[in-house]
Parts: C-alpha cells; sequence; structure tokens
C-alpha cells in the first residue's frame, strides 16, 4: 500500500499483476510511474501476458521504473516471458528524496491538519 511504502521509507516496491488487455494500454504504465514518483521508490512490475483462454488476454509489459518515474528497464519483446533488470541506484534514491522532500511537506501537512 503507497501509504504503508511511504511511511516506512521503502527503497524498492513490487507490483505483481494481471491487467487485462483494454485496462493495460490505458492505465498499467502511467500508474507505476505515478506510483514511483508518490513513494520515491524503485518500482519493479512483474506483468502476465498473453493469451489465457478464448475470453481472457493479459496485458504483459513487465518493467522497472525509478523514484524519478523513468523507466529504466522494460522487456523487449512486451508479451514473451523473461527478466527485466536494472541497477537499484540508491544514490540515485538520495538524489530525488533531497531534490524533492514529500517526506518533510507530509510531515508538515499532517501537522497542521492534526492542529486545526
Amino acid at each position: 500500500h503507497p501509504q504503508y511504502a511511504r511511511r516506512k521509507s521503502c527503497w524498492v516496491l513490487t507490483v505483481p499483476s494481471a491487467f487485462t488487455k483494454p485496462t493495460g494500454e490505458a492505465h498499467w504504465e502511467l500508474l507505476l510511474r505515478a506510483r514511483a514518483v508518490e513513494c520515491q521508490a524503485y518500482v519493479i512490475a512483474a506483468a502476465q501476458a498473453g493469451r489465457h483462454n478464448e475470453k481472457r488476454e493479459s496485458y504483459g509489459h513487465a518493467i522497472i521504473v525509478d523514484p524519478w518515474g523513468s523507466v529504466v528497464a522494460r522487456l523487449d519483446d512486451p508479451d514473451a516471458t523473461g527478466i527485466a533488470v536494472a541497477e537499484i541506484d540508491l544514490d540515485r534514491l538520495a538524489a530525488v528524496r533531497a531534490k524533492m522532500p514529500i517526506q518533510a511537506h507530509r510531515a508538515k501537512g499532517q501537522a497542521a491538519f492534526l492542529k486545526a
């Protein structure tokens, strides 16, 4: 859960999925990149791909996103079974968190809200 990840200052979030083709095309990468930015963490997203039966097809597109929201790895064939690999750069993570200190902003906002 994003709130738990932010509270614990997680470095990496893993997201397994089986998005359908229509919802995956519309939302998959967008949601993963947004989650990486809002949690300031790497997101490693495994994804089922291909046709399961006549009625069900999963979107696939396994990717890894850095804390700035940039895709740093993806499978060459989004419908293939495989492994995407990327370096988890903790210096990059620290730089993003220093440049955009959202944890401190959230704490300030929460304190102000609780005073009211």
